[in-house]
């Protein structure tokens, strides 16, 4: 959700109010899930609240557990316990301005003890006290409000809190007009920037890429940008522009005037919206006191997180299209379904102009299946082509293969990442629409999509049809291979429905001819 200058425990904490938030129905995470994410957790504030003697029992009486939610709610023979799961929820939940003020209060009170570099889960309790007045009455009662969880948050950091007597003293002047008018112009520049960067971004991805997803997250976010604004424009931020007296307008660079690459245009046009982003959170700090809505900056900041997230799946979207051009037909190589050893099934096919080959071998030995896969790579090395590894992305980085594929059950994108390292492919298994999309942000270089059709190599509760090859067509542009009991009787049908790139098994490994097999699917596929 959010960690930047944050605690382990501090992100787990915020991971799972997330949760908490999400599990409820709600539409953002308020205060109350937070409170209970960090009482949940084995964290420096769950034990100052141990210390303080207040149970979950006492908690659960004036803050109910998720009101309903029964589901997480556990009943032992001795105690009352509560379960809660602290990944990420399986949507972005926004958080709500008081959260957003929670965190923002938080940071005060870390550059106010000056101990830590990073704000801990003691530092989230403590801010819950004072932004949420019913919190802090209650932690009162029990002689930790404000003022207490403060000197217990210091004495738990080693700091004793009584002030060091200064031996000067400082002077401190009010901001004049002249300061808060040049602010506003640094406002308004910066927001000028981050709407026109968004807009290119957008047009790129709208016109260029087509790609319907990433250009509805660009467009939301354009237009939560103007809704937040609206605030820095009650200031009068456009009657303090100056646009002829300001030195910037005349200062170019050679390479700001070139673009060789539409990656150039994508990457050049997000690193300046995110760095206006910055521009406008920090500056919206020292208008703060003018500001209708407070937590300006923390929104922004919130903002920024999520140009990143866009910006690395547009960017990944290019560079795996790149990479799998000309890879029309995806072979899924299984020992048993071969006719003559896989050996004969991946070499004719590789030599029919297969781009592609994936070893899905699921019940081999570890040492069996990596002797198998040292095999496929030297045959897919002659050939130029791409070797994909099924499930074991350890086993993908011991055969040096060109990536890994998993599914909805395995390793996250995320988790298979840091075994094969940034540049091997990561491709997922998705099977709604929903999982299409978040597979995209969560970085993956190509999609399956399916299964279209019954298979006889793997079985599925339900299968998703040519509708969801059709929903995927319209909105995603990241390469994606349609998958499941695709044979040469049915490909054209797949393929009016708008896939440009087929995956494949039983019609190549079970044929007797492979290589005649692939060559017949691959026309077929070529006729479109």
């Amino acid at each position: 959700m959010h960690n930047r200058g944050l605690t382990p425990a501090a992100m787990r904490a915020l991971d799972g109010a997330g949760r908490l938030a999400w599990t409820a129905g709600g539409a953002e995470v308020e205060t109350s899930h937070l409170l209970w994410s960090l009482v949940l957790d084995e964290s420096r504030a769950a034990q100052l609240l141990q210390h303080a003697m207040i149970r979950a029992e006492m908690l659960d009486a004036v803050f109910p557990f998720l009101g309903n939610q029964q589901a997480l709610l556990e009943e032992s023979s001795d105690k009352t316990s509560f379960a809660i799961s602290y990944e990420p929820p399986p949507i972005p939940m926004p958080l709500s301005p008081a959260v957003s003020a929670v965190l923002v209060e938080a940071r005060t009170i870390l550059a106010r003890l000056g101990s830590e570099p990073e704000v801990g889960s003691e530092h989230l309790l403590a801010a819950l006290a004072v932004v949420d007045v019913s919190i802090g009455e209650f932690f009162e009662r029990f002689g930790l409000g404000p003022a207490g969880l403060a000197q217990k948050v210091a004495e738990t950091a080693g700091f004793v809190t009584e002030p060091i007597a200064p031996e000067f003293n400082i002077r401190w002047s009010e901001p004049t007009e002249a300061d808060h008018t040049d602010t506003l112009r640094t406002l308004d520049a910066a927001a000028n920037r981050c709407r026109e960067g968004l807009r290119v971004v957008e047009d790129f991805v709208r016109f260029s890429l087509d790609d319907a997803h990433l250009s509805r997250l660009l467009k939301e976010l354009r237009h939560e940008l103007t809704e937040r604004l609206s605030d820095l424009d009650r200031l009068g931020v456009i009657s303090a522009r100056d646009t002829l007296g300001d030195v910037g307008t005349r200062i170019k660079t050679s390479r700001e005037q070139t673009r060789q690459r539409p990656s150039d245009i994508v990457l050049a046009n997000c690193r300046r919206v995110a760095e206006a982003f910055r521009t406008l959170e920090e500056f919206s700090k020292f208008v703060i006191t003018k500001l209708a809505d407070p937590t300006l900056p923390s929104r922004l900041e919130q903002m920024r997180y999520r140009l990143y997230t866009i910006e690395k799946a547009l960017l990944t979207t290019l560079s795996s299209r790149d990479r799998l051009e000309g890879c029309d037909l995806y072979l899924l190589a299984t020992e048993a379904l071969c006719h003559h050893g896989i050996g004969p099934a991946v070499r004719q096919a590789l030599e029919a102009g297969i781009g592609i080959v994936q070893l899905r071998e699921k019940d081999l030995t570890d040492r069996r299946s990596l002797e198998l896969a040292h095999r496929v790579r030297e045959w897919t090395r002659e050939a130029n082509a791409l070797f994909i590894m099924n499930d074991r992305a350890d086993l993908a980085v011991l055969s040096d293969a060109d990536g890994v594929h998993v599914g909805q059950e395995e390793l996250t994108v995320r988790e298979a990442r840091r075994i094969v390292g940034a540049n091997r492919l990561v491709g997922v298994s998705t099977h709604t629409v929903e999982q299409a999309r978040q597979a995209v942000l969560d970085g993956a270089d190509y999609i399956g999509v399916g299964p279209v059709f019954s298979t006889t190599t793997k079985s599925f509760d339900q299968l998703v049809g040519l509708e969801f090859v059709q929903q995927v067509a319209n909105e995603i542009k990241l390469p994606w291979f349609a998958i499941g009991g695709i044979s040469l009787e049915n490909i054209s049908a797949v393929r009016s429905a708008g896939a440009t790139q087929v995956a494949v098994s039983s019609a190549i490994c079970s044929s007797p001819n492979p290589g005649r097999a692939a060559a017949e699917l691959l026309d077929r596929m070529r006729m479109f």
